[in-house]
């Protein structure tokens, strides 16, 4: 029985009809591969960010899903949590944990350059907030960060780079700049009322008065929730106070009388003891980082050849 026409084209190879239809030297060619979509979920493990924000301005209370190398190359600025308040001085850095809630004060115009780090990319970063000594090198490498922006190239290059400032801050040094906070509302009534005033010299006894508990109480809850005596605290208090004052270039016998020190020299020994270094040598920085390239332009020819294998990134 004959083969209706119908029937012969059902038999027809699959895609005759589309080969008849398409120009002849377009029925061997394969169509473009479709680009491989980026992974939502793959962040490159380091964003820089850099930011000038005037004295007195408040970044309010906030948290990032990444961790937070937060570095001051000029200006004071104060990391306040639920647990302490940090201080940082020009040329240091502190460390926020991911999810973290946290607000920033600046105490006096600050340069921020700020390092967002992926938490998975290194399992032995820190959990708690922290102040830093930032060596020469990690503070080149954060300036080099900075430099190239959110829009940092993922070459190789760029991967050194971030394997460096994750060394570098693995064996940071951390500086004695923090004040924790209590829990219990008597204590942090007492703690407000030092930090609006740390000359403040009022005895356990006497806040006990004012806030209804013995000075025993108070003592043995302060310390079980700190980790430190009143005393302790308030010097500490004062240390940090003294550091905004500092970066304000108020005399240090103005610094003294105003946090009340019996002398200017009953501060330096306090200020040395806790920082190991003169208050009027704190913020004095030691020429130990490397040139910028309009600095070694402008140096003579001889100093111009000591730098030239110090650049690494340029």
């Amino acid at each position: 029985m004959p083969e209706s026409p119908g029937a012969r084209d059902k038999r027809r190879r699959p895609g005759a009809i589309l080969s008849k239809s398409m120009p002849k030297h377009s029925t061997n060619q394969r169509s473009p591969r479709p680009r491989r979509k980026a992974r939502a979920d793959v962040i490159f493990p380091i964003e820089p960010l850099a930011r000038e924000l005037p004295s007195g301005f408040r970044v309010p209370r906030h948290h990032h899903d990444r961790a937070q190398l937060i570095f001051a190359s000029s200006g004071v600025m104060r990391i306040a949590t639920p647990d302490g308040i940090w201080v940082v001085p020009p040329m240091r850095a502190v460390w926020v944990p991911a999810g973290i809630d946290h607000e920033v004060r600046i105490s006096s115009a600050v340069q921020m350059q700020t390092l967002l780090i992926d938490p998975g990319v290194q399992p032995s970063l820190p959990t708690q907030c922290c102040v830093i000594e930032v060596s020469p090198l990690l503070r080149e490498l954060i300036r080099r960060a900075t430099d190239l922006g959110a829009g940092m190239p993922q070459d190789h290059m760029a991967k050194h780079l971030v394997a460096l400032i994750l060394n570098e801050i693995k064996g940071f040094e951390v500086l004695p700049l923090h004040v924790p906070m209590p829990s219990d509302p008597r204590l942090v009534r007492i703690c407000h009322g030092i930090l609006e005033n740390p000359s403040d010299r009022r005895t356990c006894a006497q806040w006990g008065q004012i806030v209804g508990a013995s000075a025993r109480t108070l003592e043995r809850r302060f310390y079980a929730q700190t980790g430190i005596s009143l005393g302790a605290w308030r010097r500490q208090v004062r240390l940090l106070a003294a550091l905004d004052q500092l970066a304000a270039r108020i005399p240090i016998a103005n610094i003294a009388a105003d946090l009340g020190y019996n002398s200017a020299s009953a501060f330096t020994v306090m200020f040395k003891r806790a920082l190991g270094r003169r208050p009027s040598h704190f913020f004095a920085q030691a020429r130990t980082s490397l040139p910028t390239p309009e600095e070694v332009k402008a140096a003579p020819r001889k100093a111009r050849s000591r730098h030239r294998l110090a650049q690494p990134f340029s």
